[in-house]
């Protein structure tokens, strides 16, 4: 059997596992806020990443956190040009940096809730943060709700501190996907990314209070799989602490998880 067929195989199971095992527990998740905001900054072409991306897939499949995967593209040079990797990821991870006073982006770095960094393949630091970060009061503060009316999606918050500026952020991203590295650093691996992101929206501002906004349904339901995220934003525009997030559950497609 072709490596391309044995691909294509395991999508599938991953996608029937991935339905099974989650949208059966759906309508529990969706009341149960999320313990935090884990966004992995990685790339197939680093040698690093690999530990990284398979406790990022734990923390997918455990369901308690929100958690996004950000491929990056200036490890392409290697010889490896990431097959998930968008310019717009990098821009992100970049502007985290300067947010948080980093002086250079690295894989694989995980930012905690938008408001600090660690390495992302190190389980300790990446789960220690978090409850650190929730034992601080620096967890999702907001309540932040997605419901389906019709043919919209519903987005709801609650009240909570107000910021200069915060914005309700869409993010969307792929579901499990297991890519066949041909060349570079990781050369001959076939690795499962989850949760890639394929693009990220600002829909709209939010004021400190309870707000309520109104999404099309038929753009939700064209992605694979999406969250929304109540970020706030500092006086330079750059991305700040996350505070409130939830998942949008299409009930016409994949992204029922």
């Amino acid at each position: 059997m072709t490596r391309e067929k044995l691909t294509r195989r395991a999508a599938c199971a991953l996608m029937a596992f991935a339905w099974t095992a989650l949208s059966g527990r759906a309508l529990a998740a969706e009341s149960r806020k999320p313990l935090g905001v884990v966004e992995l900054f990685t790339s197939q072409g680093c040698k690093s990443c690999p530990p990284a991306d398979a406790l990022f897939s734990e923390l997918v499949r455990k369901g308690e956190v929100v958690a996004l995967a950000y491929h990056v593209d200036y490890w392409d040079y290697l010889g490896w040009r990431d097959t998930l990797a968008k310019p717009e990821n990098t821009d992100r991870q970049r502007d985290y940096g300067r947010a948080l006073g980093v002086r250079s982006v690295y894989t694989p770095q995980a930012v905690i809730n938008g408001r600090t960094h660690v390495n992302g393949a190190k389980r300790a630091a990446v789960l220690g943060t978090l409850d650190t970060l929730r034992r601080a009061g620096k967890g999702l503060s907001v309540d932040l709700k997605a419901t389906q009316e019709g043919e919209s999606i519903v987005i709801e918050t609650g009240s909570g501190p107000i910021y200069s500026k915060a914005h309700l952020v869409l993010v969307f991203y792929e579901d499990a996907k297991p890519v066949a590295i041909e060349q570079g650093e990781n050369g001959g691996s076939t690795i499962t990314y989850w949760n890639a992101v394929t693009d990220v929206q600002t829909a709209g501002v939010w004021k400190g209070k309870s707000t309520r906004f109104e999404l099309p349904m038929s753009e939700i339901a064209k992605k694979s799989g999406s969250v929304a995220l109540l970020q706030s934003v500092n006086k330079d525009g750059l991305p700040g602490p996350i505070l409130g997030a939830t998942v949008i559950r299409s009930p016409d497609g994949p992204s029922m998880k």
